[in-house]
């Protein structure tokens, strides 16, 4: 069965073919981010119009040499993300599937991030799936693809927007991930003495499984005004904080893996990319850890139409002038900014 998947929730333009939930036929993915570097982070309404400019050329060179007519169905992810954004790529994947009388398959774009190291990997269930990027960090008990137990969230900031946040205060740059990852590798770059006593977030039972972002960003604002940022200690502040916010990732998710006796990691979105998240996970002899390759790791219509092929064999028949309906969505309800929802 051949799916094509269109990615459009935030900054990326992205069309691939996907055969059977496995193979990618083909992909092709626009990155907005030298568009956006100027703001030093997304804008939404200048992401919706360049993906309103740049979908028709993705989609031709997504296409390759299969002619529209041969594909099966066709998916796009309706949320969450940035609403005009995501309006781009369901109004395309809809019109394509209305035209050519095939179901249009709404994908989860969480769901799909969480797919995305499955479309090189078996992984057997159970598992602890992880997703981390500049929008979203949320934890997951796996049992199945359609068995998924929501664990804990940040409760504040994502990871990626912390990095984002202390990229901006230090005139780093974006997306800040990237740019700290690669200034905290240089073989110069220590941990910070002034840094070690700042202590991970929420310690306290009821928060085992979520994340606070904002406390730890503040935490190091703070201390970094009483610091004379300069050339010689940036690579270390890089350093200093990348090692703090990862640690603070991996503390979660090991009380997950302990809790629930589980043995397998499935981590997934653009902080998954991160060499010192790799590199710690890599030390976790008793875990079995999978992740994406890097060019799957970010937003990519690979994912989508790999997840749309799980979702759709589940339930054919409502993939029919029914799923026409299904709406685009900001936010994940059990997911609320500042409140615990477990």
């Amino acid at each position: 069965m051949l799916i094509l998947g269109i990615e459009t929730s935030c900054d990326e333009t992205s069309v691939s073919i996907v055969e059977d939930g496995k193979k990618v036929v083909s992909l092709s993915t626009f990155s907005q981010i030298e568009i956006h570097k100027v703001f030093n982070g997304v804008v939404p309404e200048v992401a919706s119009r360049n993906h309103l400019l740049k979908i028709i050329e993705v989609l031709e060179s997504g296409i390759g040499n299969y002619p529209l007519d041969k594909i099966d169905a066709f998916a796009a992810t309706n949320g969450p993300g940035l609403l005009g954004s995501l309006l781009v790529g369901t109004n395309v994947a809809k019109t394509l599937s209305i035209f050519f009388n095939k179901p249009y398959i709404p994908v989860n774009h969480i769901m799909a991030h969480m797919y995305s190291p499955h479309l090189e990997n078996e992984i057997v269930f159970p598992y602890i799936g992880l997703v981390v990027s500049g929008g979203h960090t949320v934890l997951f008990l796996v049992k199945s693809f359609y068995d998924i137990e929501f664990l804990g969230s940040t409760i504040d900031d994502a990871i990626g927007e912390a990095f984002d946040k202390i990229s901006k205060y230090l005139d780093l740059g974006y997306p800040g991930g990237p740019i700290i990852d690669k200034l905290a590798q240089d073989k110069e770059a220590i941990f910070l003495d002034e840094f070690e006593d700042i202590s991970l977030p929420l310690p306290d039972k009821k928060d085992r499984y979520n994340f606070s972002y904002s406390g730890l960003k503040t935490a190091m604002v703070y201390r970094l005004k009483k610091l004379k940022v300069n050339e010689k200690n940036i690579k270390s502040i890089a350093k200093t904080f990348q090692e703090l916010a990862i640690k603070h990732l991996l503390d979660k998710t090991l009380n997950a893996l302990k809790d629930f006796n589980i043995s397998r990691l499935v981590i997934s979105g653009g902080v998954s990319a991160n060499s010192f998240l790799r590199k710690e996970l890599s030390k976790l002899k008793e875990i079995e850890v999978f992740s994406a390759s890097l060019p799957l790791c970010s937003d990519n219509a690979a994912m989508v139409a790999g997840r749309a092929y799980i979702d759709y064999i589940k339930n054919p028949d409502f993939f029919t002038k029914e799923s026409l309906k299904s709406q685009a969505f900001s936010r994940l309800s059990f997911i609320q900014k500042g409140k615990r929802i477990v």
